[in-house]
């Protein structure tokens, strides 16, 4: 039986570091806003995943001013958002009606720069070995900080990643490891399941797949989606 696929953007966002009263989520790219690149990648992924959008309810109001091709969209649901990301995943999780082998990526909402390809190698690799989450390797130098000596040293970047998302997991594990208890070591969905004892595989990320946090990183956006 073909696994079924769902998506699960998570949206909680504010404009603190991007100085804007406006949720950095909503902010224009283009024609669209942020989310709406976004979510738009995912419908176009499969005509038969299944989507579910997760928001604070502060934001609703916002949200219910997007496209209503995007609001209406019959395979997608809207959810409320929780104190925390993994609160909001769990959420966004108790939207779906999966079962055991299913497929279930997990992203950032403004992550809007992500390719079609990253979509499905996730899905893939995740099929395959329980999890995919996507990764790039770092390209400056990096110092780690030495507090007691007030001093920083030299650590091999080769041995280090940058992380991103869509993390996608089968939902069995999924499913399981967000029945654990909230730990605040829990800063990402691939931290989650692997405090539930399972290895965690990395897959091949993306340069342009960026998270949009600052202007800077806006006004980067905003070249990449015209090239």
């Amino acid at each position: 039986m073909k696994s079924k696929k769902f998506a699960i953007i998570v949206a909680g966002g504010s404009g603190s570091r991007m100085q804007s009263e406006t949720p950095k989520q909503f902010l224009p790219l283009g024609e669209k806003t942020i989310i709406e690149h976004t979510i738009q990648k995912f419908l176009d992924h499969d005509a038969e995943l299944q989507l579910v959008v997760v928001i604070p309810e502060a934001h609703l109001d916002l949200w219910k001013s997007l496209s209503k091709k995007i609001t209406k969209n019959e395979r997608l649901t809207q959810a409320f958002g929780g104190a925390t990301r993994y609160h909001s995943v769990s959420n966004g999780l108790k939207c779906i009606e999966a079962n055991e082998g299913d497929l279930v990526a997990i992203h950032d909402a403004v992550r809007p720069l992500f390719s079609n390809d990253l979509i499905e190698r996730c899905f893939v690799a995740a099929s395959q070995d329980g999890n995919a989450i996507p990764a790039t390797a770092l390209v400056e130098t990096i110092r780690k900080l030495v507090p007691a000596a007030k001093s920083s040293e030299w650590v091999d970047r080769g041995e280090y990643r940058a992380i991103q998302t869509p993390q996608t997991f089968q939902y069995d594990i999924l499913k399981d490891a967000y029945n654990q208890l909230f730990s605040d070591t829990f800063t990402d969905d691939a931290s989650v399941v692997e405090a539930m004892g399972v290895k965690v595989n990395l897959v091949e990320g993306e340069r342009n797949n960026i998270k949009i946090t600052t202007q800077e990183d806006l006004k980067l956006a905003r070249l990449l989606i015209l090239s």
